[in-house]
């Protein structure tokens, strides 16, 4: 029996449809779908199937330390059970095994792991290896075809940056984390990569802030012919030189020179991955999400692999064949216009071997995807037509026009020939058309104005433009620095997009920089990858680069262990100020998140027990304090993030708890309408109402829903008596607050004895 390791199940099912020719037959082994044909059995893996972690005896981050993480052993582990099983059974049938996973770095540890698990069980069936860039009939068949060698190096570089990273990872973010105390899931995570592409982040929100503007004027004049002219020195700094410049305007504007070339845009380069990530960017898409779906195009036949470095087409692609294949179709007419021409392909700076450029592999029709998988097949196709078209030309005129002894200029420019921007919009450019004009024309100058500005501070990064600076400064790779980017949203250091850094980030970029700087710089980082790189051709040891980061990590941990009290100081100085929400308003101390015993969250005033000002705050989430001010209670917004689901932009904390406020008294006072109300049906369904009921209840948050024992139905008695928090629970009576609310005097002393346990 021949079995065919795929990296994932849906590639698998799409490779034995192209092998069988027809539909093969699917059977479940261990739990597993596999597809079988004539002696063939093709089955999926889910990714990795084992990963590289420390034995049980080091999980204890309060006694294990830290440093000892350096040298500790590494072990494999298994990640999918079901899998491995599965490969186990069919490898004891198998005498020949093909590993058809993705062909890269990743995909080839990947297949590696497969390989070692099959060969337990069987040692001697024979192993080979296909390599593919898209997953269509062609290109499939070819590959089987010329099956080559499993490449143990490329998976040895694969496996050096699993067990580099982890103990880097694992041994700073505990070290990081415990000397903050920053524990449990809002622990603080340090990273190779990670922690050098935030403080790129950091440092250009300070730039930004510590920019000082600069003050400047642009003089324009209006003339006749509907004509636009600035003056010639563009930005002039000096308010005296613009006011000596309108003091010697003069009535009419005269033609000095009119020059009109021809201007030519060159088609854009073929996309690698970072290209591909910075357009769809340009688009609304975020890095991990543009990766997501050209992963799905790429497994389902429409596009060529989206991880790759290469910018040049390789002439085993049949570029004019290619474009036939979508004269029917959406694309139909630009396809059609594109064959007409000289279809000479353009070249990036980077060629290799291993993938060819993104490109679209097969025609769609809309209704076949979803809008966002559209979207990104559509742009993969523009894109591509649009480094097979000519360049785009342009009338380019430049008017020069003296306004008495000064000079004035205009610049304009007419589309002549669209090119390549015909089959791709994204990149737009208008035009700006000169009204007819002669040298030595005079038009009488109908008025003037002055724009004053100031210089701008640089941008923050978009997800594409940070890319693009990890891709320059060696920052991990093609297939990891959209996961960076992902990491750095999930841990709460970044928020929007373009990114600007929490003051967590701050905290801890400010702290390593100052005391271990070698973490946050990315020559570091470099070094490593390029190690790696070296690993895969053979020129070095996967061992001797494991030991030289150890080596490396040992001297900072140097540094922070000398460092130990000044560390610890400024990270709780620092993350301090991430929990600050705004000033109280009863006695102007700070208003801090703040953690009941029993792990509820809270707003709460600093001048606790003086002031007993709170405000509620949803029981799930990492929440972030944002820098928008609420101008009516002076309260920074917050943000809620969920893993999985889109931030919930809460807003100002008072506002939100009012406006909840406003909107449970307006539904009490509503005339009762039982019998509009549909009841649940059954018991079950009764009881999941009740529960949802409560979970909205607890999601929208009040100071009392953080006792023990008050529900929604008395958390709505006690709101309408007007207790509203802890603070008018405790300061009113016993006695009185039972007259109000027919609740016994029993249960509201036990909530009174709870809320000051929380308190």
């Amino acid at each position: 029996m021949h079995l065919i390791i795929a990296e994932k199940h849906d590639a698998a099912k799409r490779i034995a449809q192209i092998l069988a020719g027809s539909k093969p037959s699917s059977q479940r082994v261990a739990g597993v779908d596999t597809y079988c044909f004539d002696d063939k059995v093709v089955m999926g893996l889910s990714g990795h199937i084992v990963g590289v972690d420390y034995p049980p005896g080091y999980n204890n981050w309060q006694k294990v330390n830290c440093k000892d993480l350096i040298r500790a052993e590494i072990v494999v582990r298994p990640i999918q059970e079901k899998i491995i099983a599965a490969l186990r059974s069919l490898g004891k049938q198998a005498d020949r095994i093909t590993i058809a996973t993705d062909y890269d770095r990743e995909g080839e540890l990947i297949g590696v792991e497969a390989l070692k698990i099959v060969k337990e069980v069987n040692s001697s069936l024979h192993a080979d290896r296909v390599r593919y860039s898209a997953i269509v009939k062609e290109e499939i068949l070819k590959a089987f075809k010329d099956s080559g060698k499993v490449d143990y190096n490329l998976a040895a570089s694969g496996e050096a940056r699993q067990i580099i990273d982890l103990v880097w990872g694992a041994a700073l973010t505990r070290y990081i984390s415990l000397t903050s105390g920053r524990l449990g899931k809002e622990f603080l995570s340090v990273g190779r990569v990670q922690s050098p592409t935030l403080a790129l982040i950091v440092d250009r929100e300070r730039e930004i802030q510590s920019f000082v503007p600069k003050a400047y004027w642009e003089i324009y004049a209006d003339l006749e012919k509907e004509l636009r002219v600035q003056h010639a020195n563009g930005r002039i700094w000096e308010k005296t030189e613009v006011d000596g410049i309108i003091a010697r305007l003069g009535p009419v504007g005269i033609i000095k020179s009119i020059e009109t070339k021809p201007r030519f845009d060159k088609p854009p380069a073929p996309f690698d991955t970072t290209s591909f990530i910075a357009a769809a960017s340009g688009i609304g898409f975020s890095a991990a999400n543009a990766m997501r779906l050209a992963e799905w195009l790429y497994i389902n036949g429409f596009i060529s692999y989206p991880r790759t470095d290469n910018t040049v087409y390789p002439p085993s692609i049949d570029l004019v064949a290619l474009t036939r294949l979508f004269l029917k179709g959406a694309f139909s007419g630009e396809s059609e216009r594109l064959l007409k021409g000289k279809m000479q392909p353009t070249r990036g700076k980077r060629s290799t071997t291993d993938h060819p450029p993104i490109y679209p592999t097969a025609p769609a029709e809309k209704s076949e995807m979803k809008d966002d998988q559209w979207r990104i097949y559509e742009l993969v196709v523009r894109r591509f037509f649009a480094t097979l078209a000519e360049a785009c030309v342009w009338d380019a005129t430049s008017l020069k026009v003296d306004i008495g002894p000064e000079p004035f200029r205009a610049n304009g420019a007419r589309l002549v020939e669209a090119g390549w921007r015909y089959y791709y919009p994204y990149s737009k450019a208008e035009e700006h058309i000169l009204p007819k004009l002669e040298e030595g024309e005079r038009l009488q100058v109908l008025g003037h104005s002055v724009d004053a500005k100031e210089t701008q501070p640089p941008a923050r990064f978009g997800q594409g433009k940070l890319i693009k600076i990890m891709d320059d400064l060696g920052l991990g790779t093609k297939s990891t620095r959209h996961d960076i980017i992902s990491k750095l949203y999930a841990r709460a250091y970044v928020q929007g997009n373009p990114m600007r850094p929490t003051n967590t980030a701050y905290a801890v970029v400010d702290t390593l920089q100052k005391y271990a700087p070698t973490i946050t710089k990315p020559e570091m980082t470099q070094t490593l990858e390029n190690d790696m790189t070296l690993i895969s051709e053979k020129n070095i040891k996967e061992d001797e680069v494991i030991e030289k980061s150890r080596v490396m990590l040992t001297s900072v941990f140097d540094e922070l262990t000398t460092n130990q009290d000044g560390i610890s100081q400024s990270l709780k100085d620092g993350l301090r100020t991430d929990k600050i929400v705004g000033t109280c308003e009863k006695c102007k101390s700070d208003l801090i998140i703040r953690r009941g015993h029993r792990g509820t969250r809270f707003i709460g005033c600093s001048g606790y027990p003086e002031c007993r000002f709170t405000l509620p705050l949803p029981r799930f989430g990492t929440v972030i304090v944002t820098d928008k001010l609420c101008d009516e209670h002076g309260m920074f917004h917050i943000r809620i993030i969920n893993k999985g689901k889109r931030p919930w932009d809460l807003g100002c904390p008072h506002c939100n708890f009012l406006e909840w406020q406003a909107k449970k008294a307006q539904e009490k006072a509503e005339p009762a309408k039982t019998n509009e109300v549909a009841k649940p049906k059954t018991k079950r369904a009764a009881g999941a109402a009740k529960k949802k009921a409560k979970t909205e209840v607890l999601a929208k948050g009040d100071g009392l829903v953080n006792v023990p024992g008050i529900g929604p139905k008395t958390l709505e008695k006690l709101t309408q008596a007007g207790i509203n928090n802890r603070e008018d629970l405790l300061r009113v009576g016993v006695k009185v607050l039972a007259e109000k609310t027919g609740i016994s005097p029993k249960k509201i002393t036990d909530w009174r004895r709870a809320a000051r346990a929380e308190s």
